[in-house]
């Protein structure tokens, strides 16, 4: 007696478990063939609608960085103008604040 693939001592080769006698017939085909097709057809519409979650991410994406972008500069426009303000121009403050905006520009990267 051998043993099977799992070392099963009950089964033999003789046991038949593949049999090229049997065969389907046409509705077993057909019945797995509608259950592959039904399969296939799931699987098309979790790839579109993950296509689809992808694209809308990628958008999401580019928003949120032309937001921050945005912001920035905004921010950075403020504090210009809130600098401008505090402090009049004339030569001395001038050059001040070029050494202050070279500096601040180094905080806010």
């Amino acid at each position: 007696m051998m043993s099977g693939p799992n070392g099963d001592p009950d089964i033999t080769m003789d046991d038949g478990i593949i049999n090229d006698e049997d065969e389907f017939g046409d509705e077993e085909y057909v019945a797995i063939n509608s259950m592959l097709d039904q399969i296939n057809s799931y699987l098309d519409g979790i790839e579109e609608r993950n296509d689809s979650l992808n694209g809308k991410l990628h958008e999401l994406l580019e928003s949120n960085r032309q937001a921050r972008q945005e912001f920035r500069a905004q921010a950075q426009l403020s504090s210009q103008t809130q600098e401008e303000q505090q402090h009049p121009t004339d030569g001395k403050e001038q050059q001040d604040e070029d050494d202050g905006g070279s500096q601040m520009g180094d905080k806010s990267e």
